[in-house]
Parts: structure tokens; C-alpha cells; sequence
């Protein structure tokens, strides 16, 4: 089985995938700049046992990461644990996928593994909305490149900001707003970070489409996701376990071609 890590700014997820390419676990731990190796093994151990996994169900691993002060931690935690080499997911790993930006290889691997996923489940064109601690938009053409995308404040990141910035302003749970007009302090700000973050979804998609000529099929990920996909008018297809399947199919794809 399969151990695939992506590796985040606020959470890392992980997933175990089997044969035939189905994941049977997908969980989420805080990012930690000063865990150790052994910290994530020993979170990663429990984690797995709680579910009824044992450390030897586990015979390879791949992993892609945003931080690199995190990175080697915990590819030293899955190599104590699983004794086994993690491909990282990055420069010298084939993709398979066309990349129609300025500088191809300043594109994130997360971003590559959602892509990669997308594009084996779904037709393009297709855009790929991961929502995490920052909000990326993907788009790949009717082609099935990667043209390109933009990056957005993620909706905590967005709420600090307002919090810290404002002495009058509470900190708040990111509930659903009843109503776009909010009639008291919290109200209003659910408002505008929630109900905000939709109608920027809605319309930055809109306006990609527009520049692509076409419709496409709009895919949301992350964890902060489901909570703004009721929120939106645009349909979208919620798939949060959309960069482990990527990672996978990116393993699959180079241990082929290594044999």
C-alpha cells in the first residue's frame, strides 16, 4: 500500500492508497515547524493504528511539500517508521502534464498533483480550486495543459488578518452566514469572509471561463472547501481526497517508468 503525504502550510495531509489506486484513509495533521522526526512518526503511527493499519500494510511512499523546513522532518519520520525511500514529488519526477507558464518549474507540486488528478477523472477544460491556507485557482485548457491560474488570501488567512488588524473586531468560528446583511458585529463578518470568499470564487471563475471561451468543469479541494461550496453559485464538484489520488498517480507513473 501506498503512503501519499502532501505537506502544507497550516495542515498535512495523508493518505493510503491501494492497488488499484482507491485511497482507504485520508486524514489531516497540524503543521509542525519544530515536531521532530519522531513526533510525526509517532502522530503518523497512532493515526494509522486508530484505524485499523499497521506499520507494514505500508510498502511505499511519495510526498510533495510547500515548506521546506518541514520537508526532510518528516521524509526522516515516514523512512524511521516504514523503512522504505520517499519519492518527493517535485524536479526529476515525470508528470505527464504540459505546463504553459512563464517558468514551469516555479509551479508547486501540490498544484501538479491536483492537476494530474483532475485530469484523470475529469474532461477538460477544468478548473482546479485547492482551498487551503493560501486559495489557489488552476486552470488546464481543452488540451488538458496547465496554462496557468492565480493565487488568493485563504479564508483564515483572511480572518487574521482582520482580527490582528482591528482592535474592535472579535476573533469568530467560520459558521454559515444566515444572510448577506449582517445586523450585528460577528454576523458581518462571517459575511464578508464567508459569503466574500464565495462571490470572489464565483467570480474569478467567471472570469476565467470567459477569457477560455468555454465552460468548464470546476473541481474544490482543501479543507476549508466544503464549507464555501455550499456558499457558491457556481457548480463545483467537491473532491477532497484530490491531491493524494494526484500523488499516487504521479508514483504509479514514475515507478513504470523506472522498471
Amino acid at each position: 500500500m501506498l503512503l501519499a503525504v502532501d505537506i502544507g502550510n497550516t495542515n498535512i495531509a495523508f493518505g493510503c492508497v491501494d492497488d488499484q489506486d482507491k485511497v482507504l484513509l485520508f486524514e489531516r495533521i497540524s503543521t509542525n515547524h519544530n515536531a521532530t522526526s519522531a513526533e510525526y512518526a509517532s502522530l503518523i503511527k497512532n493515526i494509522l493504528e486508530m484505524n485499523s493499519f499497521n506499520i507494514s500494510d505500508i510498502s511505499a511512499a511519495i510526498m510533495s511539500s510547500v515548506v521546506p523546513s518541514v520537508t526532510n522532518t518528516v521524509r526522516e519520520a515516514i523512512r524511521k517508521l516504514f523503512k522504505v525511500e520517499v519519492m518527493l514529488a517535485g524536479p526529476g519526477v515525470k508528470t505527464g502534464l504540459n505546463i504553459l507558464i512563464d517558468n514551469p518549474a516555479q509551479t508547486g507540486a501540490d498544484l501538479v498533483a491536483g492537476a494530474v488528478a483532475a485530469l484523470r477523472e475529469y474532461q477538460p477544460p477544468l478548473i482546479v480550486v485547492d482551498m487551503g491556507t493560501a486559495t489557489t485557482i488552476s486552470v488546464l485548457d481543452q488540451n488538458g495543459s496547465l496554462i496557468g491560474g492565480c493565487v488568493c488570501p485563504g479564508v483564515k488567512i483572511s480572518l487574521e488578518a482582520l482580527t490582528s488588524r482591528t482592535a474592535l473586531l472579535p476573533g469568530i468560528s467560520l459558521d454559515q452566514p444566515k444572510k448577506a446583511i449582517g445586523r450585528n458585529t460577528i454576523d458581518c463578518m462571517r459575511s464578508g469572509i464567508m459569503l466574500g470568499t464565495a462571490s470572489m470564487l464565483d467570480g474569478m471563475i467567471a472570469r476565467m471561463e470567459a477569457e477560455l471561451g468555454v465552460k468548464t468543469t470546476v473541481i474544490l479541494t482543501g479543507g476549508i472547501g466544503k464549507f464555501i461550496l455550499p456558499l457558491c453559485s457556481t457548480q463545483m464538484i467537491y473532491d477532497e481526497d484530490l491531491l493524494i489520488k494526484g500523488l499516487a498517480a504521479l508514483y504509479q507513473e514514475n515507478r513504470r517508468l523506472a522498471e
